[in-house]
């Protein structure tokens, strides 16, 4: 695997910023809300470690958006939130008391559609800025633990980037994670197109 300098990571965390920042804006305009997104952590995981990084987190469920995408390098990203936040943002974002039999799909709905907002605006990002396109499949939601979902899609992966995202609405916090696996040989070729393009 490509070692990453400082340098990249900081041109890697700008990137992400300019997608979180998009995302915002257009989460602003669509729920009516001030939403504020910072990513105040960024966390390349080798692919050595990557299974026993998954094997190390908790059984508690998940909530996870994920979109496949492929190009000059291959992937998936999720957007994952714990159960605790994920009802917090799906409450604050509807603004109004829910029947019981339509929770359910109304909470898959918002994180859906709040998790393609997301990915396509930090991955657009990324693919526009290093002039590299990108092709994404529809977005998926699942609901169970981390390695219960995550571990079946380590076949194909290797490295990752393990991005936290924090969301402030209201003025209450509400913390995601954003993790982007890339395929065999995917996250050295992004490393040299990002250097390629910060040495432009």
């Amino acid at each position: 695997m490509t070692p990453i300098s400082n340098e990249l990571m900081d041109a890697l965390r700008e990137i992400i910023n300019i997608g979180v920042g998009k995302a915002a804006g257009t989460l602003n305009e669509l729920l009516a809300h001030h939403i504020s997104l910072e990513v105040p952590q960024i966390v390349i995981i080798h692919p050595n470690d990557l299974d026993q990084h998954i094997h190390k987190q908790s059984e508690e469920t998940v909530s996870m958006v994920s979109l496949q995408f492929s190009g000059k390098f291959n992937g998936l990203s999720t957007l994952l939130f714990t159960s605790d936040s994920a009802s917090k943002l799906v409450d604050l974002l509807i603004g109004e008391d829910v029947p019981g039999d339509d929770l359910d799909a109304i909470k898959t709905g918002t994180l859906t559609e709040v998790g393609n907002i997301l990915l396509n605006a930090v991955m657009g990002s990324i693919g526009n800025i290093l002039d590299s396109r990108l092709s994404y499949a529809i977005p998926a939601y699942q609901e169970g633990s981390l390695k219960a979902i995550l571990l079946p899609m380590l076949q194909h992966e290797s490295a990752a980037l393990e991005v936290t995202t924090r969301f402030t609405i209201r003025s209450r916090h509400i913390t995601g994670e954003f993790l982007l696996l890339f395929e065999v040989g995917s996250f050295d070729s992004f490393v040299e197109i990002l250097e390629t393009s910060i040495n432009a």
